[in-house]
């Protein structure tokens, strides 16, 4: 006799309409084995141990954020409890894979968030790493980062952070302008991370020297850094002509105006990556909150650094920004939904497992109301909500 607690169970999701980088699918099924994508088509569907009819709702991918440093209240940085409890308020919100970005801190600190993080990828496949957004940053397009911790990338500092995230730092963004810099994007590139340009003071020609050198991300392109003028055309025109970088986009209609957003993804088709850039108030309510070292205050929604205009980070989650790059950038649903799941995945270079809803993928789903407001999650094959 076979006990029944012995065979595995997938989960059949029917009746959808399927939208992912590959265009809209209506009367679409997916197969669920474990943490994998066994099957997905349209028509008639196999047996399943379990099977939920969605009733035409919207299927996505699992939304995946390049940049984020807290949300419900809780920051990133202060680790434990609270980087779990964030962690698990965006996943509500559909974002089934994180990196964990760490602001500018002194140097032992940052060694133990990284040496957190990297311990946090053994348990929880969920985060897929950390991004270290400074110290390696310039001074006058610092933030809201504390300039006391700033320093150049340096040969011995770049690998000592190396070294902490015992390989599974994924981003670091600095400025290629600062001493030393072009150098560390080489030993960055060269370990398996992806070196971002921002926080810069850089002009179009060190931009392209930079991605010449390695570099593949522009973080937050527009903020941090100069703007498109008709006579310097800086890093973000850079950035729009090199086919091998992505562009972050905040997308909250406070970083970016969301004209110039779409302009951006005109400019740069499949290859713009929303992303939160999210401080703990995101999800929580208004008030007054830290992000690493400094004070910000929350106001409408907005953040910036306490007693300045200065933008600190987002209240940002990935749903919302997926409907406003609908509702106020004009966006189709499928180049929205993509700028949330197959840019990222590829910019991290985990496009062959993460951002599609095809057989030997994640099974990592977000199911979307006509509205685009989560109902359900499914991450790595498991219910979030």
């Amino acid at each position: 006799m076979i006990s029944t607690s012995s065979i595995r169970r997938t989960t059949l999701l029917r009746n959808a309409t399927r939208v992912d980088e590959r265009g809209e699918l209506p009367g679409a099924w997916l197969l669920l084995d474990g943490d994998i994508i066994a099957a997905a088509g349209s028509g008639d569907a196999p047996e399943a141990t379990d099977t939920i009819d969605l009733q035409g709702s919207v299927i996505a991918p699992g939304f995946i954020d390049l940049h984020g440093h807290g949300a419900g209240g809780r920051s990133y940085d202060d680790g434990g409890d609270a980087l779990a409890a964030a962690l698990a308020v965006h996943r509500a919100h559909g974002t089934t894979r994180s990196v964990v970005s760490i602001v500018t801190n002194p140097l032992a600190e940052l060694r133990e968030r990284l040496a957190e993080v990297a311990a946090l990828t053994e348990t929880d496949p969920l985060v897929l790493g950390s991004h270290l957004e400074g110290p390696f940053l310039a001074r006058e397009r610092r933030g809201a980062h504390n300039p006391e911790f700033l320093r150049e990338p340096d040969p011995a500092t770049v690998d000592e952070l190396l070294d902490a995230a015992a390989g599974t730092l994924r981003q670091v963004t600095l400025a290629p302008e600062l001493p030393g810099a072009l150098d560390a994007i080489s030993r960055l590139t060269g370990s398996g991370v992806v070196a971002a340009v921002g926080h810069t003071e850089a002009d179009l020609a060190q931009t392209r020297a930079a991605f010449d050198a390695g570099a593949r991300i522009l973080t937050h392109a527009f903020n941090g850094m100069s703007g498109i003028h008709h006579r310097e055309p800086g890093p973000v025109i850079a950035a729009i002509d090199d086919p091998r970088v992505t562009l972050e986009l905040v997308l909250d209609g406070h970083h970016v105006h969301p004209d110039v957003a779409e302009l951006l993804f005109r400019g740069a088709p499949g290859r713009v990556a929303l992303i939160t850039d999210s401080m703990a108030a995101a999800a929580a309510a208004d008030g007054d909150y830290r992000l690493g070292s400094l004070n910000v205050t929350v106001r409408d929604g907005l953040a910036v650094l306490s007693g300045t205009s200065t933008i600190a980070g987002s209240t940002l989650t990935q749903d919302a920004a997926l409907r406003n790059a609908v509702t106020l950038s004009g966006l189709s649903r499928v180049e929205a939904v993509a700028a949330l799941t197959a840019v990222p995945a590829r910019a991290l270079g985990l496009g062959s497992r993460l951002g599609l809803l095809e057989s030997g993928y994640a099974a990592d789903v977000v199911v979307l109301d006509d509205d685009l407001h989560v109902a359900t999650v499914w991450a790595a094959g498991a219910p979030v909500v």
